[in-house]
C-alpha cells in the first residue's frame, strides 16, 4: 500500500510562510545579488536560504512572414555550450516587459516587432532565484537578419526554422533550454 498522497488531495494544504529573521549581501553584482537570509519555518526550527536576486527578464517567440520562426544560438558558460534559444534579455530599470521584448528581438536579430501577444510568465528556478521571465509571441518584420546590435558582451547567431523544424529539435532534446520549452508549450496551446 502507498503513502503516497494524491496531487489533487493536496490542494488544501498551504505551507506556512517562512519568517525572515535577518539577511546579508553576500554578493552584488551587474546583473544579480545574492542575499543569504536566516529563516524560521515554524517555532524553533530554522533554516537559511540563499537567494538570487534577479531583476527579471522577457523571452520571445519571434516569428516572421511564412511562418518562420527566429531562434538565436549563443555560447552559455555556465553550461560550456552553445544553445539554441528564443531571444530574451533583461528589463532595465523602470522598463516593461513589452518595451523590454520589443528591444531585444531589435537588438538580437534586427527584427521590428509588428505585434505582440503575452504568452505568460514563469519562475524559472524558484527554489533559490527570484528571476520571473515575461513570455511573448511577437510578429516580426520580413527579411533575414544580416547583423544584431546586441551587449558587447554578446555572440549570437540567428537561425531560421519553420514550426515543424523547431517542434522536431525540442522532441529530440536539441532545446533544452527552459524559457524556450515554456514559452513554446504556452504557444502551442489552444
Amino acid at each position: 500500500m502507498s503513502n503516497a498522497v494524491s496531487p489533487s488531495a493536496n490542494h488544501n494544504l498551504k505551507p506556512l510562510p517562512e519568517h525572515t529573521i535577518s539577511s546579508r549581501l553576500a554578493f552584488s553584482g551587474r546583473l544579480l545579488k545574492v542575499e543569504v537570509l536566516d529563516v524560521e519555518l515554524e517555532p524553533g526550527v530554522r533554516a537559511t536560504r540563499e537567494i538570487i536576486r534577479h531583476p527579471g527578464a522577457v523571452a520571445v517567440i519571434a516569428e516572421c512572414p511564412g511562418k518562420r520562426f527566429v531562434l538565436v544560438r549563443q555560447f552559455r558558460k555556465a553550461t560550456e555550450q552553445a544553445l539554441l534559444e528564443i531571444v530574451a534579455g533583461g528589463l532595465e530599470p523602470n522598463e516593461s516587459p513589452e518595451n523590454c521584448a520589443r528591444r531585444e528581438v531589435l537588438e538580437e536579430t534586427g527584427h521590428e516587432v509588428i505585434t505582440l501577444r503575452r504568452l505568460g510568465s514563469i519562475y524559472p528556478t524558484p527554489g533559490y532565484n527570484s528571476e520571473i521571465i515575461h513570455l511573448f509571441h511577437a510578429n516580426v518584420s520580413a527579411g533575414r537578419a544580416t547583423h544584431h546590435k546586441g551587449d558587447h558582451d554578446e555572440r549570437i547567431c540567428v537561425e531560421y526554422f519553420s514550426r515543424q523544424e523547431v517542434e522536431t529539435l525540442i522532441r529530440q532534446g536539441a532545446i533544452p533550454d527552459a524559457k524556450t520549452l515554456s514559452a513554446w508549450l504556452l504557444f502551442s496551446m489552444p
